[in-house]
């Protein structure tokens, strides 16, 4: 195995049927799980306030993903106050101290900044309350109790791994083509918002895998803009990222080269890129990556525009997220699978990590539409139904 192919999926690159390996246990319990006789805990697992506070719903995989918890938790008997706070940092502080003033016994929360809610898990610290961190996170406090997420690093890894099949340098297994092409391939990258932890766990996995191909040569950031404070896009805003691109146009290839790749971190940036290159004249799109497979995004990668996407089934963080704050409510303590990796600070939070995949034209059914994630027909129009 050649030191490349060994940097591209080494780390742990998952390709397909990760979604199998997912299935299983996870963390926490069902109801069906407790002992015989034992009524204190059912009853503790059953009823009550549980607030779950979401970031946004700008972006149709928070919709998702607040939909799927909520419908986890009623199933599971317990009263749900979902609140999107329109990515504002004020918004969502006020509406977990709102929460915690209803009388909410557990909090899962998907924060804005994970640096700014610090007042806020105290306040639930000393009402006993326990605090569930969902995909982002929370930073510099000792008050989370647990972490539902993906393996963030590993999906860097895979956005990369996608770049470089795109460009012809890599197979879908990860494999070095033999007769690839020689390159010089000219990229650029972007990356996440500054304050949301995961944003440098994805740009970390996609650089280290990309760093043996800029180090030969065989990519260059024509830009020189390579460090993640250079790249970052504010709140993940799609129009960040079309502008950012535009300005590369202008600055870096004026002289009538062509952008050839572009590392991106998510669907919704990867589309304002996507308009910024249409805008400049380019008729067929460079491989671009992206992450959450939105639907809007499945439906350009079908139609060959944008060239890859990561599926994170937000199903399965739901469940996960769920079946946590089960263990926690009947005084158990979550099954986590990683200790030592999140460290927010002031603590490593105990976490349940999911895996990923990659999601190019040829597997869409197999991963999005067998699965149930969306049907066909929502991905041929673009849309999701409802």
């Amino acid at each position: 195995m050649s030191t490349r192919k060994f940097a591209a999926i080494a780390t742990g690159m998952t390709l397909a049927l990760t979604l199998a390996a997912c299935g299983g246990g996870g963390a926490g319990t069902t109801d069906d799980e407790q002992p015989a006789g034992d009524d204190t805990a059912a009853e503790d697992t059953e009823g009550g306030l549980i607030g779950v506070s979401m970031p946004t719903q700008v972006s149709e995989r928070w919709i998702a993903d607040g939909d799927a918890v909520k419908a986890g938790l009623e199933e599971a008997g317990y009263e749900v106050d979902l609140q999107y706070a329109g990515d504002d940092i004020p918004t969502q502080s006020q509406q977990i101290d709102q929460m915690i003033t209803k009388g909410a016994k557990l909090l899962i929360i998907a924060a804005i900044d994970g640096t700014a809610l610090a007042g806020q898990l105290d306040a639930a610290a000393a009402a006993g309350i326990p605090v569930i961190a969902y995909d982002r996170l929370i930073r510099d406090s000792e008050n989370v109790d647990f972490y539902v997420t993906f393996d963030n690093y590993n999906v860097g890894v895979q956005q990369a791994t996608a770049l470089l099949v795109g460009l012809g340098l890599l197979d879908a297994e990860g494999n070095e083509v033999a007769d690839a092409p020689a390159g010089p391939f000219n990229i650029e990258v972007f990356a996440g918002s500054l304050d949301d932890n995961n944003a440098h766990f994805f740009f970390d996995g996609a650089m280290e895998t990309l760093k043996p191909y800029l180090d030969d040569g065989t990519l260059v950031i024509k830009s020189g803009q390579a460090e993640i404070e250079q790249v970052a896009t504010l709140r993940w805003a799609g129009e960040t990222a079309q502008k950012r691109m535009e300005d590369l146009l202008t600055s870096s290839y004026s002289d009538g080269t062509q952008v050839q790749g572009v590392l991106s971190p998510n669907d919704t940036l990867a589309r304002g890129i996507i308009t910024a290159l249409q805008n400049a004249g380019y008729t067929e799109m460079p491989p671009i990556t992206g992450q959450d497979a939105e639907i809007a995004s499945v439906k350009l990668i079908a139609d060959g525009v944008q060239f890859s996407t990561i599926f994170k089934d937000t199903r399965k963080l739901a469940d996960q997220s769920v079946a946590a704050a089960q263990d926690f409510l009947a005084g158990e303590e979550p099954e986590a699978n990683d200790t030592e990796t999140y460290d927010n600070g002031v603590k490593v939070v105990p976490s349940y990590l999911l895996e990923s995949d990659i999601v190019y034209a040829d597997n869409i059914e197999a991963l999005l539409v067998e699965s149930g994630y969306w049907t066909a027909e929502e991905i041929a129009a673009g849309q999701a139904d409802g």
